[in-house]
Formats: C-alpha cells, sequence, structure tokens
C-alpha cells in the first residue's frame, strides 16, 4: 500500500535538464567546444562529482571542468533570474492532491542542498514537503539505492510503501533498488528495455499519478 511519494527533481518537477543542456551548450560555445549538450544528457542524474570524472573520461583530465561548470551555472541563474524556474505540468495540481490526501513527501535529489533548495524555493514547493534529500548529503549517489532509502527512514515509511517519481534511467535503478513503487515520467531520456524492466508505470506527465495512486490504493484493499 502507497503510503508516502518520494520525488526526484531535475527533470521531474522543473524542466531543468532542459536548461542545462542549453546551458552546457552555450557554455561549450564561449569555451570554443562546440556539441556538448549531446554529452550533457550522459551524466542526467549523477552527482557533481560524477560529472567531473565523467568529463574528464570524455575530455581528458585537462578539461577545465570547474570553469566550465560555474560558467554554465551562471548561465542558468542568469535565466532563472530573468524567467523562473521552469515547472513542469501538473506538479502544483499533484502536490494538492498529495497534501489533501495525508500523503508524506519527500524530494530525492543528485542536485546540490544549495542549489536544489534554492529551486524549491523560489518556485514554492518547499513547504510541501515533509523531507528533504540532496546529493551532497550522501557518499552514494544515484543509480545507488541510499538516497531513496534514507528519504523512506526519514519519513518513517518502509521503502516498499513509497512511491518514487523519476524521469531518468538512473533514477529508476535507484528507486527500483530500494524496493519501491517506481512510476517514470521521461524527460529528455526515453526508457530502454532494462527501464521497463525496473518501473511498475510510466506516464508522460505528472497529471496522471493521482490516478496510479488511487489504483495502488483499490488494489491494496483500502
Amino acid at each position: 500500500m502507497i503510503l508516502a511519494v518520494i520525488f526526484d527533481m531535475d527533470g521531474l518537477m522543473f524542466d531543468t535538464e532542459r536548461l542545462c543542456t542549453w546551458a552546457t551548450e552555450q557554455t561549450g560555445k564561449e569555451m570554443g567546444r562546440e556539441g556538448l549538450s549531446g554529452f550533457a544528457k550522459e551524466v542526467i542524474g549523477l552527482r557533481e562529482a560524477e560529472c567531473k570524472r565523467k568529463y574528464f573520461m570524455q575530455f581528458g583530465e585537462e578539461f577545465p571542468f570547474e570553469q566550465f561548470s560555474r560558467r554554465r551555472q551562471e548561465i542558468i541563474d542568469r535565466y532563472i533570474r530573468e524567467k523562473g524556474v521552469p515547472v513542469k505540468p501538473g506538479l502544483f495540481e499533484l502536490l494538492n492532491f498529495l497534501k489533501r490526501g495525508g500523503f508524506p513527501m519527500a524530494v530525492a535529489t543528485s542536485t546540490s542542498r544549495r542549489h536544489a533548495l534554492a529551486y524549491l524555493e523560489r518556485t514554492g514547493a518547499a513547504p510541501y514537503f515533509d523531507q528533504m534529500m540532496f546529493g551532497d548529503m550522501l557518499e552514494n549517489g544515484k543509480p545507488a539505492p541510499d538516497i531513496y532509502l534514507k528519504a523512506a527512514s526519514l519519513l518513517e515509511v518502509a521503502p516498499e510503501d513509497c512511491m518514487a517519481l523519476e524521469d531518468s534511467p538512473r533514477g529508476i535503478q535507484s528507486a527500483h533498488a530500494a524496493g519501491m513503487t517506481t512510476v517514470m515520467i521521461p524527460d529528455l531520456l526515453p526508457p530502454d528495455q532494462d527501464d521497463r524492466k525496473r518501473y511498475d508505470y510510466c506516464v508522460p506527465s505528472l497529471f496522471e499519478v493521482p490516478a496510479l495512486l488511487q489504483k495502488e490504493r483499490k488494489e491494496g484493499g483500502t
């Protein structure tokens, strides 16, 4: 029976994966490296330290990752100052549905606390969540299950009684390994055959989640 819901953030609640991909391309052009937007998809769902390792593997350890990362974030921050954090359709409808239903909610994101909390507070989403887990709070990031297991523990709900909402393959792998009911709402990366083995549901938007919860509760006999 589903008693709590745990949300990924980038690409799931906010359209920030697409924003990051665009900013990656812009930063690459400024630094004389064209075509980085394609590689940006390779690091979706990874924490900063793991992204750095991937960039070094792809482009060599001479790649100026700190300079690149700093400039990319400046571009993202400027966009958000001017236009706000892009919110995914159905987010607040779902948050209000869950709040009315008394579901405990948590965030489990690979993004650092500093950046993630800024997005959550700026959009007004932060007050809905009972617990928040950020990528710099644990040693092992996604696709390891640690962040989801810790979020469930903080909510005081067994992992098998949690529904995890994710947009990326790494996130689905993480939530599945934690033993949760997994829902994939694809963003930039479509599910592959491995993903289909790991998720319980795949829907096009957050608007469909209330019906899944009602289905789960009905099948659970409540």
